[in-house]
């Protein structure tokens, strides 16, 4: 595959895939599989290890930063034969019981991002696979982990993306801020009864 570097072969016909965004991650979490993990390739965003557990080969990638990098890499692992991804990394939590070093998993994404527009309707959603989820929890319970199950919002940007200043404010009319969606047509329209703007407003982080 151009991207990523790989063949079938060098991957020895992983199914599974583990997927942080960092490539300075992946040969400690290839590692921790496996002590006899081994470096495949490198090329530019895309780090890979192959790790094999309880016999099973599974494949340790990064994917670089954005969702556009993401698909790059997801497209050409699924033409691999990747059928598995589970994707591991920080976040960010709006909930005041979730602390620092919590293990949160996620079920399904609000997908406030552009990349997967370009494979369904925003109306779809991005819901991750059943059994893959509830074999995270059930293994975070065996090991006596605890962690945290919702709903994550993805969006493109770091700083205005989540919310961390406000990159409309004082530059776009209110009808064209991307924040108020649908709303800001409703709020053209003279509605007398309203003294104060509408506004829902998308939180960022996990839900």
């Amino acid at each position: 595959m151009y991207h990523t570097g790989l063949c079938r072969e060098m991957i020895d016909h992983a199914r599974i895939a583990v997927v942080p965004g960092d490539p300075g991650r992946v040969e400690g979490l290839a590692r921790f599989f496996d002590t006899e993990a081994r470096f495949l390739t490198s090329h530019r965003d895309y780090t890979s290890w192959l790790a094999h557990v309880n016999g099973m080969p599974v494949l340790v990638m990064s994917t670089g930063m954005g969702g556009p990098c993401v698909t790059f890499a997801v497209e050409e692992l699924a033409r691999l034969g990747v059928e598995t991804f589970i994707r591991v990394g920080t976040t960010g939590s709006i909930q005041e019981h979730i602390h620092l070093g919590d293990v949160i998993i996620n079920k399904a994404s609000v997908r406030m991002d552009g990349a997967s527009k370009n494979y369904a309707p925003v109306e779809y959603p991005g819901i991750a696979d059943l059994e893959t989820t509830m074999e995270l929890k059930q293994a975070a319970a065996d090991l006596e982990i605890p962690c945290h199950m919702g709903i994550s919002v993805s969006t493109d940007s770091f700083w205005p993306g989540q919310e961390r200043y406000d990159s409309f404010g004082g530059y776009v009319l209110r009808r064209l801020q991307g924040e108020h969606g649908g709303i800001s047509v409703i709020w053209d329209v003279p509605i007398t009864k309203w003294k104060t703007p509408p506004c829902l407003r998308s939180h960022p982080y996990w839900a």
